[in-house]
């Protein structure tokens, strides 16, 4: 965007990997909902592709925003006039530098999550996200302990209904062919891979897409499908090495089967998780799949940045941070405007390329001096991704969030087909979340985007047998 807003500047692009992150197969599904599939490139094609982009690569090692340069850690120096922070974050460890806590957010760190699973019985996944879902589902043929602080699977995205609709999935055999696979797309390039050390977590990758599990086989040692335990409402209190654990005369349990307490474990595995519920298990690895944070670290030092609570730039509606000049987009940034009622910041793919486009606008209006007006895609949060092989499509304050009790929902479900709920505020709409082929999400973002007061339909709104899409043409 940049590079076709100021055609005759240089525009210099800095990143620690070699390969570029590149939107392809964008579409627009509705006003708000894109769907797009991102691939890995080497960055000579960016580079013939606008001659006027030079990409750098190396990482960062300061910011010397009152001088306008940025030096990196082979000892350059570069200025500018104008700066995009777009460092993502990085993965939130449970515990930094065990070998067996594995974080997973980049291709790195996936790679040798593959080739650790290869050779297990038995991880446990710790976390309640997206990719802590997607993994879950996705592993086949070793027995998985799913550690969730929460009472259901799922709820950054979902609430407590979307999580028993899902729940079958995650026993059910899964079918032999993926069913084919509509959105972001997520590779590898596949150039002869040197063997790379296990990445360590504070090695920055590109963050994961929402299909970086496929083309990676996702399958352990036994030979049944799925076998997962779900320990909920417990966090993980240690991690004992094998070592530790058998001075610790304890003892640890075996999968639980059906309603039955597990047993005491006979095997000897080599690393134990204590959790706060007082049970112990051991497994070959534990993967952490507990959010991200900010990668402000680099930018910090020096630098006067307004930083908000959860660790991220604060940027103002024109996506500039507290310094001059310095502007931040991404999951690197912390939304300090006032949003729209039906929006909010999440970590997630579509945001970060939203906006990425919209600071470029911004960078141009301001070096312009033109004004420029906030982008629509910052009216209503939309989200459209697939868990369990569902579409799931999220919208506005799709779980009620900040709305206190001054909200009611209405919800219908087909078992094993679809799932709908809405959320409603003064009889009109506010948020929903779609899991199935609803083909509701366009009439539900204009309900949401007009806010028109439906209390006259009540619970007719949901009745299946009207056809709610003509209606509200």
């Amino acid at each position: 965007k940049l590079a076709t807003e100021f055609p005759s500047d240089d525009i210099y692009l800095m990143t620690a990997s070699p390969v570029i992150k590149a939107v392809t197969n964008f579409k627009q599904v509705s006003k708000t909902l894109e769907e797009f599939d991102v691939v890995e490139q080497p960055s000579s094609l960016l580079e013939k592709q606008y001659p006027n982009i030079k990409v750098i690569h190396c990482g960062v090692k300061q910011l010397k925003s009152d001088e306008h340069k940025i030096v990196t850690e082979d000892g350059k120096e570069y200025m500018y006039e104008k700066i995009c922070l777009c460092a993502g974050a990085k993965p939130k460890l449970i515990f930094e530098g065990n070998p067996y806590v594995l974080g997973i957010r980049d291709t790195d760190s996936a790679q040798a999550f593959q080739k650790n699973l290869a050779q297990a019985e038995r991880i446990v996944v710790v976390g309640n996200g997206g990719i802590a879902l997607e993994l879950v589902y996705e592993i086949q043929g070793c027995e998985v302990i799913w550690v969730i602080k929460d009472k259901d699977i799922g709820n950054t995205f979902f609430d407590a209904g979307a999580a028993e609709f899902l729940i079958p999935k995650l026993t059910a055999e899964k079918p032999e062919t993926p069913i084919e696979c509509k959105r972001t797309k997520y590779t590898v390039e596949g150039t002869v891979e040197k063997e790379r050390p296990t990445a360590a977590s504070d090695k920055l990758g590109s963050a994961l897409g929402p299909d970086w599990h496929e083309g990676l086989d996702l399958k352990g040692t036994k030979e049944f499908s799925h076998k997962v335990h779900i320990e909920r409402l417990c966090e993980v209190k240690k991690i004992h090495l094998q070592q530790e654990f058998i001075q610790l005369q304890q003892t640890s349990l075996t999968f639980p089967k059906g309603e039955k307490n597990a047993e005491p474990d006979e095997v000897l595995w080599p690393v134990y998780v204590e959790l706060t519920n007082g049970k112990i298990y051991g497994c070959d690895f534990v993967v952490s799949a507990t959010g991200v944070v900010p990668n402000v670290k680099p930018f910090l030092d020096g630098n006067n940045f307004a930083v908000g609570d959860d660790g991220g730039l604060q940027v103002d509606e024109h996506m500039l941070t507290s310094l001059p000049d310095v502007y931040a987009a991404g999951d690197i940034c912390t939304a300090a405007w006032e949003p729209s009622p039906v929006w909010h910041q999440m970590r997630l793919w579509t945001q970060a390329r939203q906006m990425g486009w919209y600071a470029a606008k911004c960078m141009a209006a301001d070096t312009l001096g033109e004004s420029i007006d906030m982008d629509f895609s910052f009216e209503l949060f939309a989200h459209i991704t697939k868990f369990f092989n569902y579409k799931v499509v999220i919208l506005g304050k799709y779980n009620a969030q900040g709305l206190g009790s001054d909200h009611e929902l209405m919800l219908r479900c087909t078992k094993g087909q679809e799932y709908v709920k809405v959320v409603m505020q003064n009889g009109r709409m506010v948020g929903a979340v779609l899991i199935g082929e609803t083909d509701l999400e366009e009439t539900f973002e204009n309900l949401i985007l007009n806010q028109m007061d439906l209390s006259a339909y009540g619970e007719e709104l949901l009745n299946p047998d009207i056809d709610i899409e003509d209606y509200f043409d």
